[in-house]
């Protein structure tokens, strides 16, 4: 097969463009960067270049959030969003937390609630339609913003500096030639480049293992989420209620539980979160989000109700202990793409904007001082100095305690943060990474999971077709193996073929050959890029790379 590098050879050189700074990823955390930066430089009347990529189709198009936000980062960089139109149109109205056994809800007191899970003056928002604000807010300043450009390659300076990135080629075939209308990608290159991808970035886990970025750090800890928009019989409507559920489905040794926000518009997101650190191979996470929704407590939100649209993507949760050296020479990482999301809390957004912020603080600095590809040591000090260091450090033994299962977990969460306010004199750690923690199928029992009704509960494939995923028939499979024969020889022996079940977008199917024998067969197609698949696999067999600019979903108002 032909390889993308030797195509550049075949068809190069690529052109390139000169940016002072080029963000990687259209997300909050990098369109927040982006106009911090061109905010600094307007208030000087200088100018600086940025420009974004963005890999799906339009800003927003990849954006899948629960999401309650807290506006302190955005009012921060945009005081005025109110008067500017910023898409925050639901304050909270009411917190409630249930605890589920299979027939029945128990509510926490409000009183006895940490002040992680108090949401107010927070808001119910789309993430997807913020971020396109956002773009708009961007573009206003001057940033150029390329939407279907999936940043493919880093590149590198001479002195092993980041020198800035590469745009996949277009139009490669199957068999990975050019087709007819192939098109090279092309370079941007910037004095420093922002990585801004989200959770397990394609190139931000490069960059962690080239630069050795977690070294003396924890492994980096994910969740599953996913998560379906419904509107939903107005009578049953609530805007601004806030419901999260801890407890059944899931057995007691396994972390996750379920959010439910009522938004404007007679709409109401639904989802699951399941820890990646489960030990269960039989296990599914999109199953056990539809059978949550049959709860007595919980279904009758949905009667007489439409889903509209469906999605699933991977949470950093590791918290602070798990976020790797921010910065190398040439560039940083920055939102999830480092992992800044406050777990206990269950907001990532605010972390996202104010990670942007501080990096572009750092980057103008150096701008100013006529610097290029050294390391941006200000922005880790800036980082250690502000509030979202202290919140992260107040939440950092949350995900630890609640990995020890749903009882003693959720007891000293409680007390770490309703007792001693997150200032316990320890740090609990994570010792093993979540694909480290799958263990063999022989020693658990296979799931009977019910069959959806299409009503309340739904297969992948008609869940995966309200995403609105589409990519290229023709072009390679994003989803590579190192090895063929381990899926077969090690993940379906031994583990039962996990791939088949936590993939949330039927992406991983074994089938039988003509023979009679088992293979994997993989329907990239399907892949809603939500990363489960390269954090999860017990090998580390599966690697995601990104696939052609504007592949994906297209998610709507998520």
């Amino acid at each position: 097969m032909t390889q993308p590098q030797n195509l550049v050879e075949q068809y190069g050189p690529r052109d390139a463009m000169e940016y002072d700074v080029v963000i990687v990823g259209g997300g909050p955390a990098g369109l927040s960067a982006a106009i911090k930066i061109k905010q600094l430089a307007a208030a000087q009347q200088r100018e600086v270049s940025v420009v974004v990529l963005e890999k799906g189709g339009e800003l927003g198009a990849h954006i899948l959030s629960g999401a309650v936000m807290d506006p302190k980062a955005l009012t921060e960089l945009i005081p005025d969003w109110k008067e500017k139109g910023a898409p925050l149109n639901t304050p909270v109205t009411e917190d409630r937390v249930l605890f589920l056994t299979e027939n029945k809800a128990h509510k926490t007191p409000n009183a006895l609630l940490p002040a992680c899970f108090e949401n107010h003056g927070n808001y119910v928002i789309s993430l997807g339609n913020v971020v396109r604000w956002l773009g708009q807010q961007a573009e206003a300043l001057g940033v150029e913003i390329f939407p279907g450009f999936a940043a493919a390659e880093v590149l590198y300076n001479d002195d092993g500096s980041v020198k800035g990135v590469a745009t996949g080629n277009m139009g490669v075939k199957r068999d990975g030639e050019a087709g007819p209308d192939f098109q090279l990608g092309m370079e941007l290159h910037g004095k420093y480049t922002l990585f801004a991808e989200g959770a397990r970035g394609h190139l931000g886990k490069q960059l962690i293992a080239k630069y050795d970025l977690m070294h003396g750090k924890d492994p980096q800890s994910y969740g599953i989420g996913i998560k379906e928009l419904w509107e939903i019989d107005p009578a049953k409507h609530q805007p601004g209620l806030v419901v999260h559920t801890t407890g059944w489905p899931l057995d007691a040794k396994t972390y996750g539980g379920s959010f439910l926000y009522h938004l404007e518009n007679n709409q109401v997101v639904v989802g699951y979160v399941v820890g990646l650190n489960y030990e269960n191979p039989y296990l599914s996470p999109y199953e056990e989000f539809q059978r949550y929704k049959t709860h007595p407590a919980i279904a009758p939100f949905f009667e007489g109700a439409k889903r509209i649209s469906y999605g699933a993507r991977a949470i950093a949760a590791g918290g602070l202990q798990s976020l790797p050296k921010l910065v190398f020479p040439g560039g940083a990482l920055i939102g999830c793409d480092a992992g800044f999301l406050n777990m206990s809390r269950i907001k990532g957004s605010h972390a996202a904007i104010k990670s942007g912020m501080l990096a572009a603080e750092s980057v103008y600095e150096a701008l100013l001082a006529e610097r290029q590809g050294d390391e941006l040591a200000s922005f880790p000090q800036a980082f250690e100095q502000s509030w979202l260091h202290e919140e992260l450090h107040v939440a950092r033994n949350v995900k630890p305690w609640l990995s020890k299962g749903l009882y003693l977990g959720s007891v000293m969460t409680w007390i770490d943060q309703k007792i001693l306010k997150g200032k316990a004199p320890w740090t609990l750690h994570h010792s093993h990474a979540d694909h480290e923690c799958l263990k063999p199928a022989s020693q658990f029992s296979p799931i009977n999971y019910p069959k959806p009704d299409g009503k309340l509960t739904f297969d992948r494939l008609s869940s995966v077709f309200i995403s609105n995923t589409n990519h290229a028939e023709d072009q390679p499979i994003h989803l590579t193996l190192k090895n063929a024969s381990v899926p077969v020889d090690v993940n379906l022996a031994k583990y039962a073929g996990p791939e088949s079940r936590y993939c949330p977008a039927g992406v991983y199917e074994f089938v039988k050959t003509d023979d009679g024998a088992d293979r994997l067969q993989i329907n990239a197609q399907n892949c809603v890029h939500c990363k489960t698949c390269d954090i999860k696999d017990p090998t580390q067999n599966i690697v995601w790379i990104t696939p052609e600019g504007g592949g994906g979903p297209n998610y709507p108002n998520m």
